[in-house]
């Protein structure tokens, strides 16, 4: 069966995009900070981390347009390099995608966890080796 390319005019502007959110880890915050500050034009903003865990700053956004935003987040569980970058999937539910990880060759490294007004997230490798988190408000 032939499928159609994708083109920007076919996208329906009502679906949810897979890539939800972005983590771009940091060892030093401030001095990233005003590394993305000069190079987006745009001030980023200081985000709480519900869990207490971590320092972020999150980049302007607005969630009713195309594209998904992130942060700058200096933490003790990621550090910058290779890899460094974290992108987070929209889930129904993290608890239930966790349960699926092993049967398709993954491997969970943070169980689920509140990040309280914004929902749940869990930590995880995919079968590539990756490390990858599931998003969800359940």
């Amino acid at each position: 069966m032939k499928t159609k390319p994708f083109m920007m005019e076919d996208n329906d502007m009502t679906k949810t995009n897979a890539i939800g959110w972005f983590d771009l880890y940091v060892n030093q915050l401030d001095r990233a900070t005003k590394f993305y500050e000069t190079i987006c034009q745009q001030t980023l903003e200081d985000l709480i981390d519900p869990t207490g865990e971590t320092k972020m700053k999150v980049f302007s956004s607005d969630m009713s347009v195309y594209g998904s935003s992130g942060a700058l987040v200096e933490s003790k569980y990621q550090k910058p390099g290779l890899g460094g970058t974290m992108v987070y999937f929209s889930v129904e539910d993290c608890l239930l995608d966790e349960k699926k990880l092993k049967s398709f060759g993954g491997k969970l490294v943070r169980q689920k966890f509140s990040i309280g007004k914004f929902g749940f997230v869990s930590i995880c490798e995919d079968s590539e080796g990756n490390q990858i988190g599931l998003s969800s408000m359940k």
